[in-house]
């Protein structure tokens, strides 16, 4: 039997591939995403903690989606989005980082820009203002990625980048928390979750197509000597390519290290064909532990999606089309 010649062409056209760039399918002309970190957040906070963090996030996320609605790059415009964030106490990153088990700072970041890969990450620093600033710098300043320690601290002398005493990165709600974890330490008490929030990152793509992803932290609270998490680990905690994705990661950073998680979504993508919700939901509910934490992401098409398996994660989303959201629990 000969089927007639319009449904013969209709099933054709079905069995296609759509382009994901062909002129159907509409592409934000910038999105970008943010993250304030993920954990056990309660939501027994009193209704003025929440607004405090909403309208922190709200002014991050406002200020990324005007530089980029003006046309500025995606590196840039993460640069400065975590710069606002790191200079907000209620995060854990810049002032507000958490306290060592030492009863000090040690600060990692980390930023990539998708165009070819470019990267620089710092880790341990103790009298940087702003880390993810020293993080470009190593990028665009010297041929490695990652500096740490003394030597950062050497190379931050010679880039010029504003220094504070590490006390100016104490606030007392940190105290308190390393307080309480010291206590539980000294009794014995497996660690509490609280102490993996307050990550903060972003990731954008600009209005030429192109990712960039960055992301800065304190770490976990009551660490030990020179810990160093995810963050500053390319691949694991950050990483942005304009084949696919761009990523920043806030948890439990010994596990997003162990899976390789921003690496392995990206790759997903790029070899195995998931979409970045598939493959970002793979391994943040299927390799990860409850609990673990998060990220976000924007794809090479300007999606966005933002998963996690903890009880909260500070975030925001904002694109070209008019999209402006932020959100604490699920």
């Amino acid at each position: 039997m000969r089927l007639p010649a319009l449904l013969l062409s209709l099933l054709i056209a079905s069995c296609v591939p759509t382009d994901p760039r062909s002129p159907e399918i509409k592409i934000p002309d910038w999105s970008i995403a943010i993250h304030g970190g993920a954990g056990v957040i309660s939501k027994d906070m009193p209704d003025s903690v929440v607004a405090g963090y909403t309208a922190s996030l709200e002014a991050a996320l406002r200020h990324g989606a005007a530089l980029l609605d003006s046309g500025a790059t995606a590196l840039d415009a993460v640069e400065q989005v975590v710069r606002l964030l790191e200079e907000d106490p209620r995060f854990n990153a810049g002032r507000g980082a958490v306290f060592t088990a030492d009863g000090t700072h040690e600060l990692d970041a980390a930023i990539m820009d998708g165009r070819d890969l470019s990267a620089g990450a710092v880790a341990g620093l103790t009298t940087v203002r702003n880390p993810i600033s020293l993080a470009r710098r190593v990028m665009t300043d010297t041929p490695h990625v990652l500096l740490m320690g003394t030597g950062a601290e050497r190379f931050a002398d010679e880039a010029g980048v504003e220094r504070v005493p590490n006390a100016w990165f104490d606030t007392a709600q940190r105290r308190a928390q390393w307080e309480r974890a010291q206590a539980r330490a000294t009794a014995g008490v497996p660690r509490e979750r609280e102490s993996t929030y307050g990550t903060v990152g972003a990731v954008a793509r600009d209005r030429d197509g192109n990712l960039a992803a960055a992301t800065s932290t304190g770490g976990m609270t009551n660490k030990k000597f020179g810990r160093v998490g995810d963050v500053p680990v390319i691949g694991a905690g950050t990483y942005a390519n304009n084949a696919t994705v761009a990523i920043s990661c806030t948890g439990t950073g010994e596990q997003f290290i162990r899976h390789g998680v921003a690496m392995q979504i990206s790759a997903l993508m790029e070899f195995g064909g998931r979409t970045l919700r598939q493959a970002a939901d793979l391994l943040v509910f299927e390799r990860l532990e409850p609990g673990d934490g998060g990220l976000i992401a924007v794809d090479h098409n300007g999606n966005i999606h933002m998963p996690f398996n903890s009880p909260g994660m500070f975030r925001g989303a904002a694109d070209a089309d008019g999209r402006f959201e932020t959100a604490i629990w699920e």
